[in-house]
């Protein structure tokens, strides 16, 4: 989410090219924001880190009356849970880092198309202009742990279900953002969009900064890092670390609150990552 950021803002706009930013849960406000001149949507869903979900129907409808390209960060769904180019987009970019790896051993990312000339497009930019191949090692892992990612995000998603039910009755924790939950505001949505919810979970600490480091420091199986989508479980404090790119006026009024901790669920017993989050919580 940060990251994406800063080539938006700090190098797309050396080329003259405008980025608005918008609430892309609402179609309408998408509608109302459009101009003759938009050329391109860009949305993620679910997001990241509140795993609020898009309608991708919806605004590719909205795309293809306006003329306009539709693309879609599909990374924390994954493609086993969810095929944003059947909905209607003319592109989906992945984070091959994340899932599509799954072992936390390579960087990349990936373009999909279904449309020939974007297809020829992105791959002279790839191959004349930025250079951004990945070396034939990372491609060889990438392509290894995507053999088994049905089998990792049904464990991923299984666990992450009961960590979201748990964290639900936990006393010290105000809110949890999981699609799976029926409680999430857009359970609806991503139960007729998606084909699983997913191994990401999000929620809020009473208290602020200081008690979400304090649980962070007291796990023993959760490791404290930015990443995501591999068979280990990990833990950060979005404000003070992937989100930390974004200004605090504008993180505040996404929901991004100093209070926020997200967890990718890995594949551990999760017996074990509930009684260490048991454990975590007893210390504060």
């Amino acid at each position: 989410m940060g990251v994406t950021r800063v080539p938006f803002d700090d190098l797309l706009s050396k080329f003259g090219i405008d980025i608005e930013y918008v609430d892309a849960t609402d179609p309408e406000v998408v509608a109302d924001a459009m101009i003759p001149e938009t050329a391109l949507l860009w949305m993620e869903t679910p997001t990241n880190p509140l795993l609020k979900l898009c309608d991708i129907e919806a605004l590719a409808r909205l795309a293809e009356e306006s003329d306009t390209l539709l693309a879609v960060d599909n990374t924390f769904a994954s493609p086993s849970f969810q095929q944003p180019l059947a909905l209607g987009a003319d592109a989906v970019v992945y984070s091959t880092t994340k899932f599509l790896n799954g072992h936390s051993d390579s960087v990349g990312g990936a373009v999909l198309t279904n449309d020939d000339a974007l297809a020829e497009g992105a791959e002279f930019v790839q191959e004349y202009g930025v250079g951004a191949m990945l070396a034939p090692f990372d491609c060889y892992l990438t392509l290894r742990g995507i053999k088994t990612l049905p089998v990792r995000m049904a464990q991923h998603e299984n666990y992450a279900q009961r960590i979201a039910a748990h964290l639900q009755d936990e006393s010290r924790v105000e809110r949890v953002n999981y699609p799976g939950l029926e409680s999430h505001p857009q359970h609806d949505l991503a139960a007729r969009q998606m084909d699983g919810f997913g191994g990401v979970v999000s929620f809020e600490i009473g208290g602020g900064t200081e008690e979400a480091r304090t649980l962070l420091g007291e796990l023993e199986l959760f490791s404290v890092a930015v990443s995501l989508g591999s068979v280990e479980s990990l833990i950060e404090h979005p404000v003070s670390m992937s989100a930390s790119y974004v200004p605090e006026a504008e993180r505040r009024a996404a929901g991004i609150t100093d209070a926020l901790i997200r967890i990718p669920v890995g594949i551990e017993k999760s017996e074990d990552l509930i009684a260490d989050l048991k454990r975590g919580f007893e210390a504060l």
